[in-house]
């Protein structure tokens, strides 16, 4: 998640202006990718009357949003995200008819259970109300941090998730969180939070940011996170990830948009893909749903020097180390309000979670990772066969890591779910490697589109970030503004501009 304050971009800022006779000949659009933010940038392209294809490298389309027989038969396990508050919340994909082409969101009973040493859970209860009663004498604060949010969400939704934010709506609801957004996870929780449960909450959510807890920008995602959890909830798609992109297809289809899957572009395609112009301009537009090491790889000798210079230097983040599970039967957690949630988080008390998270910052693996898991069997039984179960599961690494972390993430699970290795049927584990291997975007293992350092939070990865500076090339994917997550709007976004610039918005 990046909160979208860099400038704003005007129709003219990329140095060339797209006449109507030019935009009559660029009436066709190509996406390079499939991941929900391609698919969002073909859907805003096709409904403007362009004739769009979207072209995949992979058998499967959706990018990280897919769903695999990874283990065992009658077994579907998510590749890459899982649980899914952000495509729940997006304002661009609640604007589609996503349901009739056959996406059903399916909620837990409560968003997230953080189980502890003691044998009890934290529970972070939907209902805001309820959330502050559970927090007991640190429940107060929790509504003074989430309350502005959580109550004014769509209109916090459509601003945390914009490209700009020169003029925001609601200025002073904006600015409040901006100034906790921007704060460290260590000093927001030390000046909100006195007891350890609620600081453990806090530290499993801030842990999404891939973030040392010292470091700037850590607490971001965390409130972001928070605020839907008590807006919209923490929902999967019944069927897995694969629901998302399936049903953005289904709606590009009936505006006449095609995708080609085991169709990997390299740069010869990519010339072909752009077709012959006139008087130097391209025949078609071209969105690149990739990393921008991608981008110089496929389309380098087309852009700025300036361009390439910034996207040679953009970082990726650290990365997954990943296992998915069949279980011969649900996990045997010892807290009994950990069987209420999709979503686990595993790492204990905030010192441990943020031990975890600064031994990764520092190009170490942690000994006792943090581990992100989702138990989506529980509450979907067409994921694996009749009384058995999946878990998904990762912790952070370098980005690169050759460490197996299988044992550790197995141990932390055990911790707290003895019994949990005599349930294990099959498990399929995925290095960074593997990872990268199954979706070139996940250099080295990355899953957040680049580091969220303080330089790429205003620079993702330039100050324009969708145009490239070269006529009719786009970057779409979660590399630029609004950043990581499945919502769409780094596509509707970068299609939205394109369409600006050629008079048609």
């Amino acid at each position: 998640m990046r909160l979208s304050i860099v400038p704003s971009i005007s129709e003219n800022a990329v140095g060339w202006d797209l006449t109507r006779s030019l935009a009559n000949l660029l009436n066709r659009a190509h996406i390079i990718g499939s991941g929900p933010n391609g698919l969002a940038a073909a859907i805003v392209l096709a409904a403007a009357g362009l004739r769009v294809e979207v072209f995949e490298a992979e058998a499967d389309p959706g990018g990280a949003a897919r769903t695999l027989p990874l283990t065992l038969p009658g077994f579907l396990h998510d590749f890459g995200s899982a649980v899914h508050p952000l495509a729940a919340a997006s304002p661009f994909f609640s604007t589609l008819p996503l349901a009739a082409y056959g996406l059903d969101w399916i909620h837990g009973d409560v968003p997230l259970a953080h189980p502890l040493d003691d044998g009890s859970a934290v529970v972070l209860e939907r209902d805001l109300a309820q959330a502050v009663h559970s927090l007991g004498p640190d429940g107060s604060a929790w509504r003074r941090l989430l309350a502005p949010g959580v109550d004014h969400w769509p209109q916090f939704a459509e601003a945390a998730l914009a490209p700009a934010l020169p003029m925001p709506r609601h200025p002073l609801l904006m600015a409040r969180f901006g100034l906790a957004a921007f704060s460290s996870a260590q000093s927001l929780a030390r000046s909100y939070f006195s007891a350890p449960r609620a600081r453990a909450l806090f530290a499993g959510l801030a842990a999404h940011s891939c973030l040392s807890f010292e470091q700037p920008l850590s607490s971001a995602v965390a409130l972001v996170l928070a605020a839907a959890a008590h807006a919209v909830g923490w929902p999967i798609p019944r069927g897995g990830a694969r629901a998302i992109p399936h049903a953005l297809i289904g709606y590009l289809e009936s505006l006449s948009g095609q995708v080609h899957t085991s169709r990997r572009i390299d740069a010869a395609a990519f010339r072909a893909l752009e077709g012959p112009g006139s008087a130097g301009s391209p025949g078609a537009l071209v969105f690149f749903d990739t990393a921008p090491r991608q981008v110089l790889a496929i389309a380098g000798d087309r852009l700025p020097p300036r361009v390439r210079r910034a996207y040679a230097r953009f970082r990726p983040g650290p990365a997954a180390f990943k296992i998915d599970f069949a279980l011969s039967g649900p996990v045997p957690w010892r807290a009994p309000e950990c069987r209420r949630a999709i979503t686990l988080h595993l790492g204990g008390a905030f010192d441990e979670i943020a031990a975890s998270e600064a031994a990764v910052a520092q190009g170490r693996a942690a000994e006792r990772p943090f581990v992100l898991a989702a138990q989506p069997s529980l509450f979907d039984p067409s994921r694996a066969p009749a009384g058995r179960h999946v878990l998904w599961a990762y912790c952070h690494v370098p980005n690169g890591s050759m460490e197996d972390m299988s044992a550790r993430i197995e141990a932390q699970i055990e911790r707290f779910a003895p019994g949990f290795r005599d349930c294990i049927l099959a498990r399929h584990v995925w290095p960074p490697a593997a990872l990268e291997a199954h979706d070139a975007n996940l250099l080295g293992g990355d899953i957040a589109g680049g580091a969220l350092t303080l330089r790429q939070f205003f620079l993702r990865p330039t100050l324009r970030p969708y145009a490239t500076g070269a006529p009719g090339i786009y970057l779409c994917s979660a590399s630029a503004p609004p950043g990581a997550g499945v919502h769409g709007m780094c596509g509707y976004h970068a299609a939205k501009l394109a369409l600006r610039q050629l008079r048609l918005s």
